[in-house]
């Protein structure tokens, strides 16, 4: 649990402490089932210090604000969303499993699981070498395949991040597919990230001819290039930091004057539960950093810290406000 001294914004220097924040988070879901000797030690708990009552209140506007809601709506697959604060005492180790069974299903999309020859899941990243000597290195929640042979050399990316490091062609080159996008490469090192219909890529080296699958657009990327390429068609080609937007690919993250709100949507790929903002008055804290992907906990426990926010860890959920 980080500790937090300083107030955040907008908040007194009197708010409750971590200690009492989570026992009022803990009263919230002790309280569904509890008999009349449990409702006297809650109301002795109240009692015995004001930082409690006003703990226990702070924890119900968060318990119940839609962010957590819809995280644990999605964590537990409760029928109703007004099931959240109603879940028994063990729902521990149920959030835990849950949160381990988002990390290794984490496609809606069943079909998906049959077409990819490779899965990795929230904070994986996988190498593999195909047969031609291409070598691609998958990140977090991605899905890949590839066919190669005497007379194709196709790979797919039905969903995630990957790196290609593909040498001379001595045929065909690599034909890579993702969502509204097919490269052609050869002798060339670039990513290509593939999320919610939207695929970005960005060349290392080399040279990538790129084309909309739908529409006759073709560019032909160079060395510090980026495009993105969506339901709109193709946008704009512009200039990439490989320091910093390749930076993944070392295993690092890194963030210049980004917004929180994007550094959080970042660092929920990597974490196999969920991590919940309820105060919106951080979304748009600009955030400067450079961290390690392997343990994304770890960051928001810095930006907690850095912003005077406060951070409350229970299984398989975050939240910070």
């Amino acid at each position: 649990m980080t500790d937090s001294h300083s107030p955040g914004p907008g908040q007194a220097a009197d708010v409750p402490n971590d200690r009492a924040m989570d026992q009022a988070l803990n009263w919230l879901i002790e309280l569904d089932d509890a008999n009349v000797q449990q409702h006297a030690r809650f109301q002795a708990w109240l009692a015995a210090d004001p930082a409690h009552r006003e703990a226990f209140a702070q924890a119900e506007a968060v318990w119940n604000s839609q962010p957590v809601l819809e995280a644990a709506v999605q964590l537990a697959a409760p029928k109703k969303p007004s099931r959240l604060r109603r879940l028994r005492p063990h729902w521990v180790p149920l959030a835990t499993a849950a949160a381990l069974l988002l990390g290794l299903f984490n496609f809606s999309d069943l079909p998906l699981r049959f077409k990819a020859d490779h899965l990795t899941v929230a904070g994986e990243r996988q190498r593999l070498e195909l047969s031609d000597g291409s070598k691609v290195l998958l990140n977090t929640r991605s899905a890949f395949s590839s066919e190669l042979d005497d007379r194709q050399r196709i790979a797919r990316l039905y969903q995630g991040e990957a790196f290609f490091e593909v040498p001379t062609a001595k045929g065909l080159p690599l034909e890579v597919e993702a969502g509204p996008v097919r490269m052609s490469a050869s002798s060339t090192a670039f990513a290509v990230r593939y999320l919610d219909g939207v695929a970005q890529i960005q060349v290392e080296r080399g040279a990538v001819n790129v084309q909309a699958t739908q529409g006759q657009s073709q560019v032909s990327l160079g060395a510090g290039d980026s495009l993105r390429v969506g339901p709109d068609g193709v946008g704009h080609r512009e200039k990439t930091d490989p320091n910093k937007d390749l930076a993944w690919i070392q295993g690092r993250l890194i963030f210049d004057n980004c917004p929180m709100s994007e550094v959080l949507a970042e660092l929920r790929r990597y974490y196999p539960g969920w991590i919940v903002s309820a105060n919106t008055r951080l979304d748009q804290v600009a955030v400067t950093g450079n961290y390690r992907l392997d343990n994304p906990i770890d960051v928001v426990r810095s930006l907690a810290q850095i912003t005077s926010a406060r951070l409350h860890e229970l299984p398989a959920l975050v939240i910070l406000n």
